[in-house]
């Protein structure tokens, strides 16, 4: 079963200020406000390392697989892709075999999604690194999804990368890894994670002058 049901309002124009920050600030803020479980575990990689990925939440559930159903292959795998919007990212809950590759790449390209996230695996890798899709990815696998996992749903929670994802958390990622931000903090987060960045564009100078790191610190907060 799936829930296509409206998503929360989404504003674009924090993705276009999420697109300026790195992770790790934006990690840095959701710590100081109290989200200290939004970091995916480091085995969640870029297929590339310029991969770079920011835009909304877009989960799917999945479960294994142990027959090739008799018809409707791959039914809700497609749907979901089907029912990708601009500025999603979508995020897969982890699976044991290749759940994406290069045509699902060019359908969510299509679509305007902005990336995906997957606890498991993909193939066509060459395809999708030349297409430049941002792809997050435990490893890599050739081995089809068919009778091995099934998708369950989509626009629901899950848990990716060991952190819980609803439908509208805002996702930013890049080589040093994905942060989730939850939608109701986001707006205050990305405000936070802009003004550190200006705070670290002063520190960095001072410290290119040769500041002390702990003269550094105590005069900025900032490290």
């Amino acid at each position: 079963m799936s829930d296509p049901s409206p998503a929360p309002p989404r504003d674009m124009a924090l993705i276009e200020r999420l697109e300026k920050i790195y992770p790790a600030v934006v990690s840095d803020v959701l710590d100081k406000l109290g989200y200290r479980d939004q970091v995916m575990r480091p085995d969640i990689r870029p297929l590339y390392p310029e991969a770079r990925v920011a835009g909304f939440a877009f989960p799917v559930l999945t479960a294994p697989a142990y027959t090739v159903p008799e018809t409707d292959h791959y039914k809700m795998e497609f749907e979901a892709v089907d029912h990708l919007a601009a500025g999603d990212v979508m995020c897969v809950s982890p699976v044991e075999g290749s759940f994406w590759g290069e045509l699902l790449s060019t359908a969510a390209v299509y679509r305007g999604c902005r990336g995906v996230i997957v606890d498991g695996y993909t193939r066509d890798t060459q395809a999708i690194i030349q297409m430049g899709f941002p792809c997050f990815i435990r490893g890599i696998h050739m081995a089809d999804s068919l009778g091995r996992l099934e998708a369950l749903a989509y626009n629901v929670p899950i848990e990716c990368g060991g952190v819980k994802i609803r439908p509208g958390d805002l996702i930013l990622g890049d080589y040093d890894g994905i942060v989730v931000i939850p939608g109701e903090a986001a707006a205050e987060a990305i405000e936070r994670a802009e003004e550190k960045m200006r705070g670290e564009d002063e520190v960095r100078k001072h410290l290119a002058e040769g500041m002390t790191v702990t003269e550094a610190y105590r005069r900025f907060g900032i490290m």
